[in-house]
């Protein structure tokens, strides 16, 4: 059991269903591990990418961690000989790293971790929230994840308008919450849009926000006390990720739910925002991205890490909003997860068939990840083992 051949791809993503807004210059990096596995005279071979909102990591992943994978040999079998194991690849790809100095690499390595999990739980013949619970010994029913819908971003023109047709159109694909971005205008016009998708909501803990980090300390004491009274779902990233005294700050005078994690990337940054970002474990969420950790094997240190400070599985909710969230949060029992409708594809959303309802959808059954049940995506993966 051994990789001989990692492609990757740095490609375009736009924040947008709609050509007439600006992608903003994202880009994500796709990759395809090929196995010396067969499977009806093909190899298997897993697919991941970077995620969503930290750019492409393809020079990393070229020069730095995929010729390890590959020169790693029979290293990768799991102890049964019939099996490519997940855990041994990433201490693999891993080997030589310091501490510290997370930067984009911890994206990069989370990038190949997401399509080693896709090889082995294919290998194996099981959807990844099936494999991947057993790997941890947690407990998978396959039952729905509850999911909100991200999006709200601002449009150039006709933005009110715009924003309450797309809140619109969750509603009728089945979402029941919801999550907007705040903090690209002034004050009152945020306030203004939170008002107007609360108004097609039953109620506004139905509705997060989002201000992607873009708070000082000042702005985000007057965000937090103008936001108060609404009684949100949860007011999210509000502040630079390492300012941990102003996340302590607000949550002392904001008393609805915060959410944070998104853009920390390792286990010590969760274990800094524990002790001293004044998150309060029985009302506070838990955003971090599973492929932005380190994959998997740093993400589950991070859920070990705010374990043993007190904090439930079901605070968590990983951002990203496609299918390798979504068989996360399945398979370590979740709060949910984050779902991309019509966002960032075609990376974002589920399969072509999956049916949100009630604000819940099902992981496929598919063995791995299940990006074929996505017709656009795996035509981009397979694209990728062209000569």
């Amino acid at each position: 059991m051994r990789i001989v051949d990692v492609r990757e791809r740095t490609v375009p993503i736009s924040r947008y269903a709609t050509r007439d807004v600006g992608r903003g210059g994202l880009d994500t990096t796709a990759v395809a591990v090929v196995t010396d596995v067969r499977r009806d005279g093909e190899p298997v071979v897993g697919f991941g990418f970077s995620s969503i909102g930290r750019f492409g990591q393809g020079g990393l992943i070229r020069e730095r961690f995929a010729p390890r994978l590959v020169a790693a040999g029979e290293e990768l079998a799991s102890a049964s000989g019939d099996n490519i194991d997940p855990f041994r690849a990433w201490d693999r790809v891993m080997r030589g790293e310091k501490p510290g100095g997370h930067g984009e690499r911890c994206v990069a390595v989370g990038t190949l971790d997401m399509a080693l999990w896709d090889a082995a739980a294919k290998i194996a013949g099981q959807p990844l929230h099936a494999f991947l619970a057993d790997a941890t010994g947690s407990r998978s029913s396959g039952a729905p994840v509850p999911v909100y819908a991200g999006g709200g971003y601002y449009f150039g023109a006709d933005d009110t308008a715009r924003l309450t047709d797309e809140v619109r159109g969750f509603l009728d694909r089945g979402h029941t919450h919801v999550k907007i971005k705040i903090g690209g205008l002034p004050l009152a016009e945020d306030l203004e849009r939170i008002e107007a998708v609360l108004s097609l909501l039953p109620g506004a803990d139905h509705l997060a926000v989002d201000a992607m980090n873009r708070y000082d300390p000042d702005q985000a004491v007057r965000a937090a006390h103008a936001m108060a009274p609404y009684g949100l779902r949860w007011f999210e990233d509000i502040c630079d990720p390492l300012d941990f005294a102003t996340h302590a700050r607000i949550a002392e005078l904001y008393p609805p739910p915060l959410a944070a994690g998104e853009a920390l990337l390792s286990a010590a940054d969760a274990r800094n925002l524990a002790r001293y970002g004044g998150l309060r474990a029985d009302r506070d969420v838990l955003v971090f991205d599973p492929a932005h950790c380190y994959g998997l094997p740093g993400y589950l240190r991070i859920v070990r890490v705010m374990e043993s400070a007190g904090w439930d599985r079901r605070a968590f909710q990983p951002h990203g909003g496609h299918l390798f969230s979504l068989h996360v949060a399945a398979a370590l029992g979740l709060g949910g997860s984050e779902a991309n409708p019509h966002n960032f594809q075609p990376f974002g959303g589920f399969a072509d068939d999956a049916v949100v309802d009630g604000g819940r959808v099902r992981p496929p059954e598919a063995p791995g990840i299940g990006f074929e049940t996505r017709s656009g995506l795996i035509t981009l993966f397979r694209s990728l083992l062209r000569p």
